[in-house]
């Protein structure tokens, strides 16, 4: 039953054949540098098989001059209005030259020269304010909207932009510091601090917190990061989904889709500008070493005998790639003790499976209907190097047949949040609920559909099903609900809208002799965009995404729908259209919508907590974009507003005292994580927070609307 019959391999590569003429390399006779080849590269992938390419002219080399420019000084107070109109003089229409390989790279060597000379100036204007009290008594505001915001055009107004952003940057902290003051001024030996006290205490967390910036711009931060950003900047510029991967991004990328990775073994945190151990995996190499220990403070990381590199401007992301590499390879670790004592430790690479994190879990839901089962996917995972790793299909139908043994009365299957991934398993999951027919169709850019079929007759679930989803719900999570809801086969609960992915991609390495076989060149990869995705009923799943059957009013935390951070809202997402409608035939017990979604709109009527929190959360998104205060006074009255909002949502979104949900563990996964008890603690923290989400409550009401109307139909 779990097995069901393998499509082709072509999906695992999203397409068929992919033929890229290459031109001849070289500028002016000189061999191609390492630059040069990535970019021509590139460009020509891009022009050549990318599914909608942009011209690569004047217009384009424009807005890649603009945004790459934009996001090298994000807060606009780095470079100076002369220096973009320098390069902009040189180099604003010449950057389609270097792509198409006609001009030698030389825009980004120029910008980066220009940034380090002005990064050390700033250093120095930071440092020079944040030696001086700041005056909160004044009624002045800081614009934190830097897409509104022009570079500077003095020295004078550059230092105005710093001391606004520094002075905002320390009212932050020394609100806190008031606050934390104040709450405290009753406890045992307590002595008060006077306010100049904590404005200095504000002012040198700032200073700790741009010194640990600035040491990574200037030690992490290495000119072929910045040219990597240029070649991102560039594949963007195309489509939001389409990106380039340096060979270390690469690995980390499929660490993520497959769920596992060779490394120590330990969890990092950053603490006071260090990079400190802040939990070990049980049986791991850190662990069973018994040399590293949580509270390690890690100096230096080195690839066996190489030179070790200091992680000093290092955040954990940037640690973690350089921990991680290759199973059975050695990585040494230079761990300062807690005793203040330097150690250092050889281990030796080994496979981490974070399962209880990444992959597919089930819990049962006791509701007054009967059992529901519960069921978590947080991506469609899946090891494509590795034939006998993890897939999210393959373990989705494990967890089914777990609750079938339970004899649950419905399924519930969480997308939330979940971003995507392997299209092969959106079609074999989809068919465990439906009988064989049509699942997605998928068009290139020559314009012909192509169908991926679910060809076993069989059905893992054929009881009543609900699919929860919100506005990050992306990809192959909207494949996947859309085929439930174009089949009638379950009822989608969530947002709106889910958010408007619906493009395919295919990773193709950039070393031309090696050709697209290999994904992992040494000169990167290419994340392509080549199709698109289409629903059976024929619309795109890209810019619209797929509405909810019942709404529940925004999947909290989730404000997504009002700070704009969509499909919709990128200017450079490919657009909505639409093909002809598959042949398939809608599940025969089809469930009438419409009752359900009155029954839930009738509950909805007499709770108020999803009104409040939508009314909260539109005033927050309005929050998160404005004209901040640097008054202290109207800054912590803004403050406490926000607190106030910020601790109705919580309460709001978690079922109140009494009428929590029943969740409990499978019997088989009660014992699963004994021995390891960060797993255990983290596997029971995640039932608890289940048995409070009040999402999750109404989906298990509308399941039971559900089960009701399949008895209904039964008994008759």
């Amino acid at each position: 039953m779990i097995n069901k019959r393998n499509l082709p391999i072509v999906l695992l590569i999203l397409g068929g054949g992919v033929f890229v003429a290459f031109r001849t390399l070289g500028i002016g006779g000189h061999p191609p540098t390492k630059y040069e080849k990535i970019l021509h590269n590139v460009g020509e992938m891009l022009e050549q098989i990318h599914y909608s390419p942009k011209t690569i002219d004047d217009k384009f080399s424009k807005e890649v001059f603009d945004k790459y420019l934009a996001d090298v000084d994000v807060e606009k107070d780095v470079f100076m209005q002369s220096d973009i109109n320098d390069l902009k003089g040189k180099y604003e229409t010449k950057l389609d030259d270097e792509i198409l390989g006609t001009a030698p790279v030389a825009f980004v060597p120029a910008a980066t020269e220009i940034y380090k000379k002005r990064l050390a100036e700033t250093e120095a204007i930071y440092k020079d304010i944040l030696s001086k009290p700041f005056d909160f008594t004044k009624d002045e505001d800081f614009n934190q909207n830097y897409n509104e915001l022009k570079f500077p055009a003095s020295e004078a107004d550059r230092k105005e932009a710093w001391r606004k952003r520094l002075k905002y940057l320390t009212l932050e902290r020394y609100s806190d510091l008031l606050e934390s003051q104040e709450s405290n001024k009753n406890a045992k030996d307590f002595v008060a601090k006077s306010n100049e006290t904590l404005e200095k205490e504000a002012r040198d967390r700032t200073l700790k917190i741009m010194d640990r910036i600035y040491d990574r711009l200037k030690v992490k931060v290495t000119d072929d990061d910045r040219f990597n950003n240029y070649v991102q900047t560039i594949v963007q510029c195309m489509d939001p989904h389409t990106d380039y991967f340096p060979p270390v991004e690469k690995r980390y990328f499929d660490e993520q889709m497959s769920g596992h990775f060779f490394g120590i073994g330990a969890s990092l945190k950053e603490e006071d500008g260090n990079i400190t151990i802040a939990s070990l995996v049980a049986g791991s190499p850190a662990q069973k070493s018994g040399k590293v220990n949580q509270g390690d403070v890690i100096r230096k990381v080195a690839q066996g005998n190489q030179e070790p590199i200091d992680l000093a401007g290092y955040f954990v992301e940037d640690a973690i790639k350089v921990i991680r590499g290759t199973k059975g390879s050695e990585v040494r670790l230079w761990l300062k003790k807690k005793d203040g004592t330097t150690q250092v430790v050889s281990l030796i690479r080994d496979e981490i499976v974070q399962d209880e994190l990444t992959f597919a879990r089930s819990a049962i839901v006791n509701s007054p209907k009967g059992k529901i089962g519960y069921i978590s996917l947080p991506a469609f995972y899946a090891d494509f190097d590795n034939p006998k790793g993890n897939r999210c299909s393959i373990d989705v139908a494990k967890e089914i047949m777990k609750l079938k043994e339970e004899k649950v009365d419905g399924i519930v299957l969480d997308l939330r949040n979940n971003g995507g991934g392997s299209l092969y398993d959106v079609v074999q999951m989809a068919g465990y609920f439906v009988e064989q027919g049509p699942i997605v169709q998928v068009r290139d850019r020559d314009g012909k559909p192509q169908i991926y079929p679910d060809h076993d007759k069989s059905v893992l679930w054929d009881g009543p099903f609900a699919v929860m989803v919100n506005e990050l719900s992306a990809s192959a999570s909207e494949i996947f609900a859309a085929a439930i809801q174009d089949y009638h086969r379950g009822v989608i609960i969530g947002s709106t809208t889910t958010y408007g992915k619906g493009t395919v991609q295919r990773n193709i390495g950039l070393d031309k002799n090696l050709g697209f076989l290999d994904a992992n060149s040494d000169l990167g990869t290419i994340k392509l965009t080549l199709q698109k995705f289409y629903r059976i009923s024929g619309g795109s799943t890209q810019l619209k995404g797929v509405s909810s059957d019942i709404v529940l009013p925004d999947i909290y935390p989730d404000i997504y729908a009002y700070s704009k951070l969509q499909e919709k809202d990128n200017a450079d997402a490919l657009p909505w259209d639409e093909i002809q409608k598959a042949d398939y035939t809608p599940w025969k017990y089809a469930y009438d919508i419409n009752t359900i979604r009155n029954m839930s709109s009738e509950r909805m009527k007499n709770n108020s907590s999803f009104g409040l929190i939508q009314q909260d959360e539109e005033w927050l998104s309005k929050e998160n974009d404005k004209v901040y205060p640097l008054n202290l006074q109207k800054y912590r009255d803004e403050e406490k507003q926000i607190k106030a909002t910020v601790k109705q949502i919580e309460n709001l979104s978690k079922l109140p005292a009494g009428s929590e949900l029943k969740v409990g563990a499978l019997p088989e996964d009660a014992h699963k994580y004994d021995g390891d008890t960060l797993k255990a603690d983290r596997f029971q923290a995640w039932l608890k927070e289940k048995r409070t989400d009040v999402w999750l409550g109404e989906t298990v009401n509308v399941l039971d609307d559900m089960i009701t109307q399949k008895n209904l139909v039964y008994n008759k």
